[in-house]
């Protein structure tokens, strides 16, 4: 039973599960930290819509990235949590596109594409190790953020 963590899961494989839930943390905190700036400093005439819609999203992504690394502890690995790292794994980029508000959505779409991409990776990974926390989790956020694309792909009339 050595090659099995304290829930059940192949250690192997739960290592490669963390590794890609440390890659979405990455993700999610680089995202929240662009959420806040286009919050912060957001103008124009839909300042009062995006500046509650940011504030939102923003307070998601905030719950999300503790979840993520509860998760990543579960599985018995260590979740990483220095920008300077976060700035080497993650694909999404630091925004300094934060006061246009059509610009500041499209930030946000772009960055729902590459945490949607990658949480389905995680789901491949997660079915393979027969995770069904990792994979329960995984389905949750790619179902509500889906909704959410649609709704600021609505707000720019695509």
């Amino acid at each position: 039973m050595k090659d099995i963590n304290a829930i059940g899961l192949d250690n192997g494989k739960s290592e490669k599960l963390a590794v890609k839930l440390n890659e979405l943390l990455a993700d999610y905190s680089i995202f929240y930290q662009n959420t806040r700036g286009a919050h912060w400093n957001i103008k124009g005439e839909k300042f009062f819509i995006l500046h509650d819609k940011f504030e939102e999203l923003y307070t998601d992504l905030a719950i999300k990235i503790d979840d993520l690394a509860e998760r990543i502890l579960t599985l018995g690995h260590t979740p990483e949590h220095n920008f300077s790292k976060y700035a080497t794994i993650a694909t999404i980029k630091e925004s300094s596109e934060v006061s246009d508000g059509k610009r500041a959505v499209e930030n946000i779409l772009s960055a729902f594409k590459e945490v949607i991409t990658l949480q389905r990776e995680i789901l491949d990974l997660a079915a393979d190790a027969e995770d069904e926390g990792t994979n329960a989790m995984m389905s949750d956020y790619i179902r509500e953020q889906e909704k959410l694309v649609w709704m600021y792909s609505s707000f720019l009339n695509r």
